[in-house]
């Protein structure tokens, strides 16, 4: 008796039916984030009821419950059970949304060519607005950073404090912007930049150039934010950011030539 193989070209009725429910749950997270949007809901504000959200869509108590999970792992809202629960707005806090980002980056070939072709495009241009308008606190803030490196480390470790204090630095200078898709992009890049792999093991090695031609670039710029010059203040960004890039790609090269060689 022969036995009938199964038609593996044809969902099954189940996998289509949940192929269907994602489908909807993801269009009614959706639809609640424009909501939020259109009736100028703020962090703290509380969404419509459970009940009144399965009659506003039409979905069942299921869907409306995962769509709110979903938007709850995005950090957009979250639950309270209880007396007065509900759904809850809450502001997206930076570091979630860079973790999620990075996320969906971990499995993807980010090198450092690929993040200073970014920076060198992007830190310039944060520089020359805030020239226009930094004030003596700002200034004196990225000064301090800029303490932590003025002189040579004396160990490893220490190397790894400076290098952490010198992100910080340009991390520093991307909040102190007021153009919020500017600041989050340019905060992101240095991100990656801590928690690369290949950064990591830099970091690790003796790297007196990046630290002396950074420190030099630094003060250069702090010079032009006192001068309020902006065209000073961007091309001082730019030539920091190249020689910064020359700087980490060679030693990427190295590093990763060592690593191969290790066997």
């Amino acid at each position: 008796m022969s036995v009938e193989e199964p038609d593996l070209a044809r969902p099954r009725r189940e996998d289509g039916a949940r192929s269907n429910r994602r489908g909807r749950t993801h269009q009614i997270a959706t639809a609640i984030k424009r909501a939020i949007i259109e009736d100028g809901l703020r962090p703290g504000d509380r969404l419509p009821q459970e009940h009144e959200l399965i009659e506003q869509y039409s979905a069942s108590k299921g869907t409306i419950r995962e769509a709110l999970g979903a938007l709850a792992a995005e950090g957009l809202v979250r639950t309270r059970t209880g007396p007065g629960g509900g759904a809850f707005i809450t502001e997206v806090d930076r570091e979630h949304a860079m973790a999620l980002l990075a996320n969906h980056l971990l499995f993807t070939d980010v090198s450092i060519s690929n993040i200073y072709a970014l920076r060198i495009a992007l830190e310039p241009e944060i520089v020359r607005d805030l020239a226009r308008q930094i004030t003596a606190a700002q200034i004196a803030e990225l000064e301090e950073k800029m303490s932590i490196y003025t002189e040579p480390p004396t160990s490893i470790a220490e190397e790894q404090e400076q290098r952490a204090a010198e992100l910080e630095f340009h991390e520093t200078l991307a909040r102190f912007s007021d153009n919020p898709l500017l600041s989050f992009v340019c905060g992101f890049l240095v991100r990656l930049l801590k928690d690369l792999t290949v950064c990591k093991r830099i970091y690790e090695r003796p790297l007196p150039e990046l630290r002396e031609r950074g420190l030099s670039y630094q003060e250069k710029l702090i010079s032009a934010f006192r001068e309020r010059n902006p065209a000073r203040a961007r091309s001082v960004m730019k030539a920091h950011m190249l020689t910064a890039q020359r700087i980490m790609v060679a030693q990427e090269a190295e590093v990763t030539k060592g690593f191969l060689t290790t066997d």
